[in-house]
């Protein structure tokens, strides 16, 4: 018998070839290569936030201002007519916007300057009672820097004032939904011709586009309440630059989850600085019962309906793209990580499973209440082996 040769094997016989493993890439150098283009877009796009920024707020004006297209074009108005109409409806947002930040920024600064005297008086009081703790020098000095009004009111003007003097930024977002409004005029018919071909990909577009209107329209209809009601009750206490606070806790409405902390801030510090500690639970009391009322318990069950985020993404997302883009970035964080989910889940019939792992609940994935005891086990019972 040959070498090589076992019995009952024959010279035709071809001989036994290795076992071929899979073509390609393996599963870490796959995971390794996405997360280092992941990496460099990311740094990318924090490179280029000041263009970024004003584009995504620019689509997000058009989207919520274009069903006015659609009305106006029902009624017989020509398209030009119709384009303009939406044109001057994102320029009035931007506009009433643009006047509440200009006013609560110089009531701002004024407020700042004429309470110097009781922030320094509030600051020089905390070292003294920090001093009495038995600290050493230095950290008595991180402590009362870390917790100086005046120079948490300082950063915030600052970041303010370098946010509105950006003529970049001004002449972007009013330049870009010009453009963008008039490009939207050919969506509709773009839908159509493509609507058999492209159905998915125009089902998850439309989708991201009513999505993003409703979460805006919400945000804002539930500040706008907040504000006023917050306004009010400020001005009841007699906590001085009420309208500023009403105006801060609009725009951190848009902030999930964390807004409220960062509304809450600055009229409890300054409760602080004038009527003292009292005053000062007095306010982180009322926002707490108003607030939270409505921001935690009222409003996303609305905002639910339009946002199919967990969680857990939602409150990432915020992290992230202020990371990314800034304060801009957390304002519009929400509408980006739709963007991004449209990008990468929705737009691919594949992505059930990502889609649902994200937010994106059917019925039949909702929680359940934990079966009894005495319910059947779904698993098969184990038996002792003979």
């Amino acid at each position: 018998m040959l070498p090589g040769h076992h019995e009952g094997m024959t010279d035709a016989t071809p001989p036994l070839q290795p076992p071929v493993g899979p073509v390609g890439l393996g599963l870490a150098t796959r995971v390794l290569i996405t997360l280092a283009a992941a990496s460099i877009t990311i740094a990318g796009m924090a490179a280029a936030k000041e263009i970024i920024g004003p584009i995504v707020l620019s689509i997000v004006l058009v989207i919520i201002a274009h069903p006015v297209r659609a009305i106006l074009e029902r009624r017989g108005w020509a398209r030009w007519a119709a384009t303009t109409a939406v044109i001057v409806v994102v320029y009035l947002i931007l506009l009433a916007l643009g006047v509440l930040l200009v006013t609560a920024l110089a009531q701002f600064a004024r407020l700042v300057s004429e309470s110097a005297d009781a922030f320094k008086a509030q600051a020089t009081a905390l070292t003294d009672w920090i001093g009495t703790l038995g600290l050493s020098s230095s950290q008595t000095e991180a402590l009362t820097g870390a917790v100086d009004p005046s120079a948490f009111f300082g950063v915030a003007l600052s970041l303010a004032e370098s946010t509105l003097s950006s003529l970049t930024v001004v002449v972007l977002v009013f330049a870009y939904p010009l453009f963008m409004a008039a490009d939207a005029a050919y969506i509709a018919p773009l839908f159509a011709r493509f609507r058999d071909s492209h159905a998915h990909v125009i089902a998850a577009l439309a989708g991201y586009a009513h999505g993003v209107r409703q979460y805006m329209i919400v945000n804002a209809i539930f500040g706008l309440i907040v504000a006023v009601l917050d306004g009010l009750i400020l001005w009841a206490l007699g906590i001085p630059g009420a309208f500023i606070w009403a105006v801060l806790a609009f725009i951190t409405n848009f902030i999930p989850n964390i807004g409220f902390v960062i509304g809450v801030i600055p009229p409890a510090v300054m409760a602080l600085v004038t009527g003292g500690w009292g005053l000062a639970l007095i306010v982180l009391a009322v926002y707490c019962i108003v607030n939270v009322t409505l921001q935690v318990l009222v409003q996303p069950r609305f905002v639910a309906v339009a946002v199919s985020l967990g969680f857990t993404i939602t409150f990432a997302s915020v992290i992230f793209w202020s990371f990314v883009l800034g304060p801009l970035g957390a304002l519009l964080a929400v509408p980006l990580t739709l963007l991004l989910k449209l990008l990468l889940l929705d737009a691919d019939p594949r992505g059930t499973w990502a889609r649902s792992l994200s937010g994106d609940r059917t019925p039949e994935e909702e929680p359940r209440e934990p079966e009894s005891e005495d319910a059947e086990s779904p698993l098969p019972e184990s038996h002792p082996a003979a």
